[in-house]
């Protein structure tokens, strides 16, 4: 009697967050076909953070069905993973169950900061989040148009989130904490400056202009003034989820997990990480959509690597420019070096406009086409003096580790 010949169990590979970096990992997981490709993530539906301005002024709902913009083969779970337990190779669910894994792909992204300025839980509003964005849309609907709203943050979102109110009519302070778009060179912060001035943006910016209290109907700056304040939104920068830290990981200073420049965990070859909560060899990249699209095919590609028992090559990113939407009707294009330092040149206006929208459009068709035909996308711009400032670091493996797969 003929026997049946056995089979290897196929790969079970968990993708812990589905945003950019982990959507686009898991299409990329999906090239061979004898893997498992599992994505948490806690809500059903896929979140454009890079529109989540316009989800707050109501002119977006910056949602993509995650049907659209994932491979059908990635089994998506939804649910919050609350911790790692690498020894096991298992992540516990928020429902009480647990997925064994044989490569663990960290993707949380990252949240709202700001937890440490006394008001800011109680009576600040931040729009990090798709749930932080709704919790904001009904208190600014339910007020008139003439009540103060102040937005906290000079970045990209703040930015963002002030020119969208204010081309609706809104009386909107933007408080800076410093310079205005500290990121842009001086041509395209003037630029910035003029559009948000057309807008009716009052500009709170310079020395002494930093937050340290938010109350009910004010913020207060650290030169003593008191700005009245009926809706402080809260948009200065970005921290990490602690689940790496909570799991026994490394982690730097502010949580991301230190990896090596394959985005393999210093603790265990069996976990990457891309995006926002990565930190290859200590020295992160910018938190953005456009590293994100970077990180996430290649923490793949490294997984993809070890499984065909080639070794893992070291990542390639590289920037192209810095895009900042000022309303529906005018935006700011601002070029940049590989290294995402800025250029001189920007494109400002309509054209700016156009620009971003396209972006933000083009951002989920490259999901989409890796999602149809994983191994597609290709990052066309890197960073080559990277390597040189890793290796003046001591070299590509942070803390020597051996990291050879148990």
């Amino acid at each position: 009697m003929p026997t049946e010949t056995p089979t290897e169990a196929p790969t079970e590979i968990v993708v812990i967050g589905g945003g950019y970096a982990g959507v686009m990992a898991a299409n990329r997981l999906t090239q061979r076909d004898d893997v498992n490709v599992t994505l948490v993530n806690p809500r059903p539906d896929f979140v454009q953070r890079i529109r989540l301005h316009q989800a707050v002024a109501g002119t977006h709902s910056a949602l993509a069905d995650y049907g659209r913009v994932l491979n059908q083969r990635v089994r998506l779970v939804v649910d919050t993973v609350t911790r790692i337990d690498a020894a096991n190779r298992t992540a516990a669910l928020a429902d009480g169950a647990a997925l064994r894994y044989d490569y663990l792909v960290y993707a949380v992204g990252s949240a709202s900061s700001g937890a440490d300025v006394p008001g800011v839980a109680e009576s600040g509003y931040p729009i990090a989040s798709l749930e932080q964005a709704k919790r904001l849309k009904p208190v600014l609907d339910a007020q008139p148009g003439s009540v103060a709203v102040t937005v906290v943050g000079a970045g990209p979102a703040g930015i963002e989130t002030a020119a969208e109110l204010a081309e609706q009519g809104r009386a909107v302070t933007l408080v800076c904490g410093g310079p205005l778009g500290p990121s842009l060179p001086e041509k395209g912060r003037a630029s910035v400056a003029r559009h948000l001035a057309k807008l009716g943006v009052r500009i709170v910016d310079g020395p002494g202009s930093m937050v340290t209290a938010v109350e009910r109907d004010a913020v207060r700056l650290a030169d003593g003034r008191e700005l009245p304040s009926a809706i402080t939104i809260w948009a200065a920068g970005f921290s990490v989820p602690d689940l790496a830290a909570r799991s026994g990981l490394s982690t730097d200073a502010v949580g991301r997990l230190l990896t090596d420049e394959t985005l393999t965990s210093v603790d265990d070859p069996r976990i990457v990480a891309a995006g926002d909560s990565a930190a290859p060899s200590g020295m992160p990249l910018r938190m953005s959509c456009q590293s994100a699209v970077q990180l996430g095919p290649q923490a793949a590609e490294t997984i993809l690597a070890r499984l065909a028992g080639r070794e893992p090559a070291a990542i390639d990113v590289g920037f192209v420019a810095l895009c900042v939407s000022l309303g529906r009707r005018a935006g700011v294009f601002q070029m940049l070096h590989k290294d995402d330092t800025p250029k001189s040149i920007y494109i400002g206006g309509r054209v700016g406009a156009r620009i971003k929208e396209f972006i933000c459009r083009g951002t989920v068709w490259q999901l989409k086409t890796e999602g149809r035909k994983p191994g597609k996308h290709t990052w066309w711009t890197k960073d080559a003096e990277r390597r040189e400032r890793v290796e003046a670091l001591g070299g590509k493996a942070l803390g020597g580790k051996a990291l050879t797969p148990r």
